[in-house]
């Protein structure tokens, strides 16, 4: 008995730490792309100008992004289906949000946050163009209602 709980408690961690490992190579990917353009292209454009580039560097790189996604959300039993747009989604699991500001507001990452709760997503990322460097423009955001 003890045998076939110890073997699913690996097989779960195991299956987690899997998870984990996918989700860190979209980040990745993610991150290692948006410095790219970044260092091509500068701050200061358009967020729209960042999202196609990044979309499209991602896709080539073989992975499924969907850009403007229509996320339906209900509220008193009604539901709306167009509640809001994600600018990017990844593998159906990791959600960016491009800004190109030169100052956030502490509602840039809340609605990440949000954005993560509604869709129950694990993660995402908030990358602001317009920041002085591309590190200080990048925030991993985890989503704590996850299920």
């Amino acid at each position: 008995m003890w045998k076939a709980f110890l073997s699913a408690t690996k097989d779960r961690r195991l299956e987690t730490f899997l998870l984990n490992a996918g989700d860190q190579k979209l980040q990745s990917a993610a991150i290692d792309n948006g410095y790219r353009i970044y260092d091509e292209l500068g701050p200061g454009l358009f967020g729209n100008v960042y999202e196609v580039v990044l979309a499209e560097r991602l896709t080539r790189d073989g992975l499924k992004v969907e850009r403007q996604r229509p996320v339906p959300i209900t509220v008193d039993d009604q539901t709306f289906d167009d509640g809001f747009r994600c600018d990017l989604l990844v593998e159906e699991k990791l959600l960016i949000e491009i800004i190109s500001a030169d100052h956030l507001l502490p509602i840039d990452s809340q609605r990440v946050t949000t954005y993560l709760r509604l869709m129950n997503l694990p993660m995402g990322l908030r990358i602001n163009f317009g920041a002085p460097s591309f590190k200080q423009g990048v925030r991993r955001i985890r989503n704590g209602h996850a299920t």
